[in-house]
């Protein structure tokens, strides 16, 4: 993460104008998104054990949410190198993908939670 706020503060002081708009908007929400999903991951694994799933259920879970995590923050950067403006392109989807699974990752620990007040 300190590398790509580094990288980030460059592109918006010493090397304005690398970055077209398009994948300045990108690069910045892909650093946003990754920021606050961590934070989200780490409330939901404090959260997971609450639920009183099996063991092999909890890695299910976590690896769900993981691989969202990675996907939805990833597929901006994706789509920073192959995208263009106005259109779909892989990271999209990818995107899309990560958010997708993040929510059915959201939705099984809710579910579990409440099953266990």
């Amino acid at each position: 993460m300190e590398f790509g706020g580094h990288a980030l503060l460059q592109f918006i002081t010493t090397r304005h104008g690398t970055l077209t708009p398009l994948r300045e908007r990108f690069f910045r929400a892909g650093h946003a998104h990754a920021g606050v999903l961590l934070i989200l991951s780490l409330v939901y694994f404090l959260y997971l054990p609450r639920a009183r799933f099996s063991s092999g259920a909890e890695w299910v879970f976590g690896i769900l949410l993981l691989a969202g995590v990675l996907a939805q923050s990833g597929g901006f950067f994706l789509h920073l190198a192959l995208g263009s403006e106005g259109r779909s392109s892989l990271g999209t989807h990818l995107t899309r993908t990560g958010a997708v699974l993040i929510a059915a990752a959201l939705v099984a620990l809710g579910i579990g939670l409440i099953q266990n007040l």
